[in-house]
């Protein structure tokens, strides 16, 4: 769920609403023929016009368009080749599109005097590009450069961290291995060890976090908003206060399974580990989950299986004996998208993605889709292991890079999804379809396994278990914005909020010399994180009304939508709407439904939920 575009200053604008405009064609043609256009000049004095703020619009979405292709050119060269110059070049292409769009969205505030009198169009794309900075600069030059340089530091000390454990003797770890050990080993002390290594590349991004918070804020106050949690929580065609009430209204939808979830899995490591290192009723020890940010729980799936050895899919070992390497994991993620009706990926894909870890030079590895010219460059960056954690992996991010296909004809201010967890609840809807039918059907097994419960807590691993992570990264985060939360205690505050949500507590003492929430991508990267708790809670929602439509009988986890044209239709449907309209609209074209409604997540995993139930008879539950 930790897929991302990573666009370290600007996500183009999503969401949705009025009539539906007609699409707008534009050339395909690559947009740097697009002839420049300068920043939006000096207001002119008088009553403004419903034809000025059209001609206004006009004008900024064009240089809108050259300055993202131009951006997204050095961010993925950064991304591919990280050098001090490659850091330099997309430093200040960011900076460009900050200083741009901040102007010419202050230039835009003129434009509300006109009020109903603006033609729909013209009215939302001047809320979309109010609202499309993630990072707003202030309007001082001098400020927007540091910003810019913060960002992009934070960001590549990220990509180049490293371990180097003394018992290695020189030899260092980085990311891809320690997350290795965490996955396979078993061992507490080993774990620890490089639990608490990764941990130590974050220190150095704190006194730059704390000023990347202060510029960020100016320019959130310049545009109109209290702070940029603010600006980040007006995304979603409701207040700010409306949309955190909205988090909360589906967090305590879930949370009775997550709990049950927890309790569980609780109970299993106290069998491997014992009651003094996992005590009864307190938060599980973080380094314990599997994974580096305990986020997602499916590596010790083989410590919490509830019948070990029955109707388990060993994906790897099919993937392995079929000798199927990187470039073969990508072709059967297109061919799903292809079996719904939807066009194959263009030969430049093949091209220009990044599939492996280069060996000569330093990269993201986090897995990423692309669009770098916002008509038909798709790209993903990857460095893929032959494994079921990237096989699925790469059917999500394929799902971003569709969603930017199908709404590449919408002007340039709609060429996004109807809101953020959109576009990452789609990816993992089609995830959702990876089942053992589906496996079946394109030949990498033989047979569905006999029915048990271990493909649900396989799934329930991942899903389940994210739910609290997917809203922390940012409450945490509003709460710094927002002043709640001081720079003196940035990793007391990030570890209460951690342990109240998800039940966990750092298993060696933490204190203010450390930076523990810059050791997780989307913070230095400036990434905002509740898109990804609102697509845990989508795609099940998606998942549902596709199976429906789909004609699927049974449980809805055995369901897959692979070669449903029907399927297809309506997601394409949905995905040319980009955000011309309010989400709730998006939503009614694929669901029926305008409200987000996490009952369906509770419908996927009923069975599961109800042998949990029984499993916890007489345990003590929570922490």
């Amino acid at each position: 769920m930790h897929r991302i575009v990573p666009l370290v200053v600007l996500v183009p604008l999503s969401l949705t609403c009025g009539p539906k405009p007609a699409p707008v064609e534009c050339p395909a043609s690559v947009t740097e023929e697009l002839p420049p256009t300068h920043a939006p000049s000096t207001p002119p004095a008088g009553e403004p016009t419903v034809a000025e703020a059209k001609a206004f619009m006009d004008r900024v979405e064009k240089e809108l368009l050259r300055l993202w292709v131009e951006r997204d050119r050095a961010n993925w060269v950064k991304a591919t080749n990280i050098t001090h110059d490659t850091e330099i070049l997309a430093a200040e292409a960011d900076e460009k599109v900050m200083a741009y769009v901040s102007r010419a969205a202050a230039d835009a505030v003129r434009f509300d005097k006109l009020g109903d009198r603006l033609p729909y169009d013209v009215s939302r794309k001047i809320q979309l590009l109010k609202r499309s900075l993630s990072l707003p600069a202030p309007s001082d030059a001098n400020k927007r450069a540091e910003l810019a340089r913060i960002a992009t530091f934070m960001d590549s000390t990220y990509g180049k961290g490293k371990y180097c454990p003394a018992r290695l003797k020189g030899k260092c770890l980085k990311l891809g291995e320690m997350t290795d050990i965490l996955a396979k080993g078993r061992k507490y002390d080993e774990l620890l060890d490089v639990w608490k290594g990764w941990r130590t590349i974050s220190p150095p991004m704190r006194a730059q976090f704390e000023r990347y918070v202060a510029l960020a804020n100016e320019g959130a106050r310049e545009l109109g908003f209290n702070n940029l949690g603010d600006l980040w929580k007006s995304g979603y065609d409701m207040s700010p206060a409306a949309f955190e009430a909205e988090v909360d209204r589906l967090w305590g939808q879930v949370k009775p399974l997550y709990n049950d979830l927890h309790c569980y899995v609780r109970a299993r490591l106290q069998r491997r580990y014992g009651k003094k290192r996992v005590p009864d009723g307190k938060p599980i020890p973080a380094h314990l989950l599997g994974n580096m940010w305990s986020q997602e729980w499916t590596n010790i799936y083989d410590l919490v299986a509830p019948q070990p050895g029955r109707g388990g899919v060993d994906l790897e070992r099919a993937l392995k004996a079929k000798k199927i390497d990187e470039r073969g994991m990508v072709r059967y993620g297109e061919g799903f998208f292809a079996s719904l009706g939807l066009s194959k990926l263009p030969r430049t894909f093949w091209e220009r993605s990044m599939f492996t870890r280069p060996r000569d030079r330093e990269v993201v590895c986090h897995a990423s889709a692309w669009d770098v010219n916002y008509a038909d460059d798709l790209r993903i960056k990857m460095c893929i292991k032959i494994n079921a954690e990237d096989f699925t992996t790469v059917h999500h991010e394929l799902g971003h890079n569709y969603y930017y296909y199908y709404y590449r004809h919408l002007p340039t201010l709609y060429r996004d999804s109807a809101n953020d967890g959109f576009h990452e609840a789609l990816g993992d809807t089609i995830a959702l379809s990876v089942t053992p039918s589906y496996l079946v059907k394109i030949r990498l097994l033989r047979r569905v396994p006999a029915q048990s419960l271990n493909p649900l807590m396989r799934r329930a691993l991942e899903k389940v278990a994210f739910l609290p992570f997917g809203i922390i990264i940012d409450k945490w985060r509003w709460d710094v914005f927002a002043g709640r939360a001081k720079p003196a205690d940035y990793n007391k505050s990030w570890w209460a909020l951690r342990t109240r949500y998800q039940g966990i507590e750092p298993p060696v003492a933490r204190s203010e010399r450390d930076f523990d929430p810059g050791a997780k991508y989307h913070i230095p990267a400036n990434v905002p994180y509740t898109r990804y708790f609102l697509a845990a809670i989508l795609q099940f929602q998606f998942h549902r009304a596709l199976c429906k439509l789909a004609g699927h009988k049974g449980p809805l986890h055995t369901c897959s939508i692979y070669d449903n044209r029907a399927a297809g239709e309506r997601l394409r449907r949905m995905m040319e709407m980009g955000q011309s309209r309010p989400w709730p609209e998006a939503l009614k074209v694929l669901t029926g439904e305008e409200k987000m409604d996490a009952t369906a997540i509770l419908s996927y995993f009923a069975p599961l939920h109800e042998w949990l139930k029984e499993q916890n008879k007489g345990k003590k539950c929570g922490w």
